[in-house]
């Protein structure tokens, strides 16, 4: 019982933030263009700790963003008419975004200015000797794609239901990874193997369509390969 209560919660949590970014413009840009610092970052070969201030800094901002919303949904609730109260609670709360953004393009500024302009050739070496990058932008992107997609279509959440299948994606992502990197054929084979068990298991569940789990299959795939033709 616990865990399914940890589970629902986890479900509600995430279906929260799908809201947000279902039904704010706002929410929408930040989430996109923290997408792309985050790779651009990992591109860069930032060092840990500078990974863990844009990880932060981008995290502030989405919260923010989130508790801005929940605080006008709540004020709608409540009071029907015009009240100056209201506004003011909700020109504070927007005032707290506008705050974390400004704070998010100055953090923005110090870590990129010193790399902007680089040397596409000598980043090029540190990924190709930095397996890892490759592997957490391709998974990145995968997850991401996802999400797009059944905000997109308007349907399921990235934990259950809905085009693509987010864990068919992952899991035919992980596969490709491990197919780029492995030269045993015994591991790549039983990789595929995981990968279609998990792929197969939303369609037994009727958690997915058998097409959806095929997108899902086909974008980890497809998106997995970009990433390594291109920066490996």
């Amino acid at each position: 019982m616990r865990l399914q209560g940890f589970v629902g919660s986890f479900n509600a949590a995430v279906e929260g933030f799908i809201y947000v970014l279902k039904t704010e413009r706002n929410m929408r840009a930040h989430f996109l263009v923290a997408l792309f610092f985050l790779l651009l970052g990992i591109y860069l070969n930032f060092p840990a700790v500078e990974i863990m201030i844009l990880a932060i800094t981008i995290t502030l901002v989405l919260m923010v963003e989130m508790i801005n919303t929940a605080i006008e949904l709540t004020i709608d609730m409540i009071k029907t008419d015009v009240h100056p109260a209201a506004r003011i609670i909700k020109d504070v709360s927007a005032g707290a975004v506008l705050l974390t953004s400004i704070n998010a393009t100055i953090v923005g500024y110090i870590l990129f200015a010193k790399k902007i302009p680089f040397n596409v050739g000598e980043y090029m070496l540190n990924i190709r000797s930095s397996p890892w990058h490759l592997t957490f932008m391709a998974l990145i992107l995968v997850f991401g794609s996802s999400i797009l997609g059944k905000i997109i279509f308007h349907k399921g959440t990235p934990l259950r239901g809905g085009m693509p299948s987010g864990h068919s994606a992952i899991a035919f992502a992980i596969w490709t990874i491990i197919a780029f990197f492995s030269n045993n054929s015994i591991v790549i084979a039983l990789a595929f193997l995981m990968a279609f068990l998990i792929a197969r298991h939303r369609v037994k569940d009727a958690v997915h369509t058998v097409w959806e789990v095929i997108v899902g299959a086909i974008l980890g795939i497809l998106l997995t390969t970009v990433v390594f033709q291109i920066f490996h």
